[in-house]
This record gives structure tokens, sequence and C-alpha cells, in this order.
């Protein structure tokens, strides 16, 4: 299933919901004392294998549900204290910076996971917690693009680039995560020039999966696209002399940094099984659990105990944007707002 999905108001019809609801109960026995249910938005191949070493740690069953991130906030909220869902995993700090200003999630302790996870990856009321980090980057091809010709992801909207590019569709998670930082370093109408030359470089070159821009890339169909880190080294890793490689942008002096975004991971508000929903959390930013996320995914661990993949840019080598993750939920209405104006598709 494709991590990306059209963000939109919410505004499901309550009846289709319900029926939804009640087709999982009835698959899923939400009341067993020793089962959980986790809402993932995350590809399943990113999250299930996780989720099988709990469960096999500690005997807890764990029922998946996967799909949209937007659909599960949705559903989520038209649940209410119907919902089965325990655990909500997502793939972008804004949605679950989202759902918790909906309340969806559940307060915790202020030290609940002071000791495992650095504050600017947690709420500030620690109702969700990263899980792995990812970097935003450019993917170019080596033989048509030499690192020197970009500093900044802004430079993609110059007009040299046009027909060169491959870029996300207007549902990926990670554009509007990405976007959303732009505008706060950079302000609305240097946000709005940089979609519209991204558009109009992008042309037909615009992909609803990171997999497919990679591989745009990769057979030079593009000389750049715009990417989380690790789709470049899952490419790499199944072919190794493809001629493709990570471009850390805005690095420069006065540079934004590189984009960060993080998953990350919460206890639904009215969770069941709210202790249970809390072991697995736990396990999730644990050192054995982080280790996974770095070894099956290639992304960053937050966790400081656990080292990333040694293929990987170390963290110390480059700097991050300073927008504080907590702020892509208050950000994503009025990004669509100028996604929407620009008309990407």
């Amino acid at each position: 299933m494709s991590e990306s999905r059209i963000t939109q108001r919410i505004h499901l019809p309550a009846l289709l919901t319900a029926l939804v609801s009640l087709s999982f109960f009835l698959a899923v026995d939400s009341f067993a004392a020793d089962r959980l249910v986790v809402y993932s938005g995350r590809a399943e191949r990113l999250i299930k294998p996780v989720l099988d070493a709990f469960q096999a740690k500690s005997g807890i069953q764990v029922d998946l549900l996967s799909s949209g991130t937007t659909e599960l906030v949705n559903r989520l909220q038209a649940e209410g204290e119907r919902t089965p869902a325990d655990v909500f995993i997502t793939n972008d700090a804004g949605s679950l910076e989202r759902a918790r200003e909906l309340k969806l999630l559940l307060p915790l302790d202020p030290q609940a996971y002071d000791a495992k996870i650095p504050a600017a990856f947690r709420a500030p009321d620690n109702s969700w917690v990263g899980i792995s980090g990812r970097l935003w980057v450019i993917v170019y091809n080596s033989t048509l693009v030499k690192p020197d010709d970009i500093g900044s992801i802004l430079d993609l909207a110059d007009p040299k680039w046009k027909g060169k590019i491959a870029i996300p569709n207007a549902g990926s998670e990670y554009l509007q995560a990405g976007v959303s930082v732009i505008k706060a370093v950079h302000g609305d109408q240097r946000t709005q020039q940089f979609l519209h030359g991204l558009k109009a470089n992008a042309g037909n070159q615009v992909y609803g999966k990171s997999s497919q821009i990679v591989e745009a890339v990769a057979k030079g169909q593009a000389a750049v696209g715009i990417v989380n880190h690790y789709y470049i080294y899952r490419y790499l890793e199944a072919q190794p002399h493809a001629p493709i490689a990570l471009l850390m942008p805005d690095q420069q002096e006065g540079g934004m940094g590189v984009i960060l975004n993080a998953a990350g991971a919460g206890i639904a508000a009215h969770s069941r099984h709210p202790e249970l929903a809390k072991r697995l959390v736990d396990f999730l930013i644990s050192p054995e659990g982080q280790k996974m996320f770095a070894d099956l995914n290639k992304e960053y661990p937050l966790n400081p105990q656990i080292q990333p993949d040694p293929a990987l840019p170390p963290r110390q080598t480059f700097r991050a944007a300073t927008v504080p993750l907590v702020r892509l939920g208050e950000l994503r209405e009025p990004t669509m707002g100028l996604i929407e104006q620009v008309g990407l598709r």
C-alpha cells in the first residue's frame, strides 16, 4: 500500500464509517486482554516485522489495520469511544500532531519517554513519540548531474531543470510536510514560487510512490527527484550499480538545513488496553525496536543509544531544518491551501 494519500478535510459520512468499524469489530475481538489493535498509516512492510517481533517477545496478539494516514485520523474521530484502536502509527509527525489536536491520543506522564527519545521528537504532553527519522533529500542520476549543480531544494524550481525532475504528487504526506517546513522558513510568497517552478519543471513526471521516483532517476527518465532518503538505499541494495546518489540539500552557510520528519506512534485516547499499548510503544523506541528500523528500513533511529546503518550519512555530518515537528500539524491546512492554489496534482 502506498504511504502517500491525498489529504482532505474531515467529512467522512458517519454511516459508512460506522459500517466499516462494525466489520472490523466482527473480525477482531478487540476486548481480549492479550490483544492489541494497531491502526497504521505506514506501509505494512515497514512496520509489520517490528510488530511481529513485539508479539513474539510479549505474547500479546497484534492485529494490524493499514490504511492512509488521513483516513485513519478521520476514522478515529468518527469512531470516538467505539474505536477498537489501541495504538496509532503514522509516517508523519504532522498527522500525529493533528490527531493530538483532535484529542484522539492519550497524554502520558511527562517522564514517559525522557530517557529514550529527545524532546524534539515528542509531543509536549507525550501523547505521541517519534519512532524513526527520515530526511527529505534529492536523488540524482550521477551520469547526468554533478552534486555541485544543486545547493538548495529550492533550486529545483529554476527553469534550467524543466523536464528533468520527478516529484511526489499532491497527496504525498512527505511533500506536504516538506512544503510546510519551507513555508515556515521562507514564507508564503517564496514557497508559492517554489511550487510553481516545481510544477512547471516536473510536467508529467509526478508519481504516487517514492520508489517510482527513484526508478525514474535511475533509468535517466529524470535527472533528479525528491524522496525520503531510505528509498535511495533500498534501490541500491537491490541494484548496487545503479547510477544514483543522495544529495543533501541546504547545507550551505545560511541554508535552512535538510528537511527532517519522523514516523511516530501514540496510544488511542479510547484504548481499552492502555497499559499493553504503552508496552508496544515502549518496544518501538527500545534499542531492539530502534535497531530493527535501522536495519530493515534504513531509517534514522531516534533513540540515541542506537546508531544508524553505516551506509547512511552520519547524523553529525549534516544540519537539519530547525522547524519543530509539532508545528507540522498547524501548518498542514495552510500548506494544502498553497498546494491547491498552485494546482499540483
